[in-house]
């Protein structure tokens, strides 16, 4: 028997065990493992926590050198790259509708960085109240097969029944707390980008009338945030 057939062979047993909560709750982390891997590749691919071009091109703008940061920026793979150039392109930096637009454009890409957080959560927290109410299913069943017993209680009975019960609960936690850690990974990446954009953004389209040269010496140059 092969290493997968043996573990299909355990998680039969289990789901046999538990009974319907626990093939519920192994479908769900069946779902949140696909979730997380997904999310994980999304955040690689996009370049999350990866702006070195980005901020270098938002510094040298700062400075007053705008053909060097659009320069610098096409060497960027960062998703927020074209809307920082959108923002270089913009030809009324203090129009307020040009900037709304821009800060769209950005609110749209973190956008579908955030999708999967909803259910993450949500996993986060049904999870439990799921394990939980295969654990009361379980004790009921437990204490009416102890009261069929009648007089010839077997305590060996109520103790298999009350840790098959147990069982839901376990494997309701097992499945919320590693999606509930991720997703304050993910929350804490996402909540380091929009600082990021923000103060990029800020930058490039709110200037604050400083000069080319003091810019040099006090520019608001890109903090590490992500």
């Amino acid at each position: 028997m092969s290493v997968i057939d043996a573990m299909i062979a355990r998680l039969q047993g289990l789901i046999d065990t538990g009974g319907p909560v626990i093939a519920i709750i192994a479908v769900i982390s069946v779902a949140t493992l696909a979730v997380v891997f997904y999310k994980l590749w999304q955040f690689r691919a996009s370049g999350v926590g990866r702006h070195y071009a980005l901020r270098a091109a938002v510094t040298e703008w700062d400075r007053g050198d705008g053909d060097a940061a659009r320069r610098t920026l096409t060497g960027s793979r960062s998703y927020l790259a074209p809307v920082i150039s959108r923002a270089f392109a913009a030809q009324d930096p203090r129009d307020s509708a040009a900037i709304r637009r821009i800060e769209a454009e950005a609110e749209a890409r973190f956008s579908r960085l955030e999708r999967g957080f909803r259910f993450l959560d949500t996993v986060a927290q049904v999870a439990p109240l799921l394990g939980l109410f295969g654990t009361v299913l379980g004790m009921i069943e437990a204490f009416q097969a102890l009261q069929s017993a009648g007089s010839q209680v077997d305590p060996s009975l109520l103790a298999g029944g009350i840790w098959v019960a147990l069982l839901t609960t376990a494997a309701g936690l097992a499945v919320a707390m590693p999606a509930s850690v991720v997703l304050s990974w993910l929350d804490s990446r996402l909540a380091a980008e929009r600082a990021l954009a923000d103060h990029a953004l800020g930058v490039v389209l709110r200037p604050d009338g400083q000069g080319a040269a003091q810019g040099a010496t006090q520019g608001r140059a890109v903090p590490d945030l992500a």
